[in-house]
């Protein structure tokens, strides 16, 4: 895991991406962010790209590929799973049975979207710094 890599967010709404990217801003993280509306798009970047992102923040209902439909194709792909990228849900919405769907993808968090901007942003604020903190399987001291 790059802690020190791009955060990126698959999200569709750019009224979304505005108010998230307002959050980072205001957390003052050192990480980039790199948003993506759809799933196509960011399986693109991470399958062509040789940077390393930190943490994926994907939403599930996207065009032309889902979030769980992402998360199959980064999972079976054996160079992006070597990289240990969190990757996580962030909806609107968690209906049991996507949220099932998502752990049994090795999911690493399923989040729903808060509805205040100070709870998102504490929601956001935790689950970065959650990550700073952990080891992953290729971590170096």
């Amino acid at each position: 895991m790059n802690k020190s890599g791009p955060i990126i967010f698959i999200e569709d709404d750019v009224d979304d991406q505005e108010i998230i990217s307002h959050v980072f801003k205001e957390l003052n993280l050192k990480n980039e962010i790199h948003f993506f509306g759809d799933g196509e798009s960011a399986l693109h970047y991470l399958t062509e790209t040789e940077i390393e992102p930190f943490i994926i923040f994907s939403d599930i209902n996207m065009p032309k590929l889902s979030g769980m439909e992402l998360r199959k194709k980064v999972h079976e792909n054996e160079d992006l799973r070597l990289k240990s990228i969190p990757y996580l849900f962030f909806s609107t919405l968690a209906e049991q049975r996507d949220v099932i769907d998502a752990y049994s993808k090795s999911i690493q968090g399923f989040f729903v979207k808060p509805a205040s901007y100070s709870e998102l942003k504490d929601t956001i604020h935790s689950i970065v710094d959650y990550w700073q903190r952990c080891v992953s399987p290729n971590y170096i001291k």
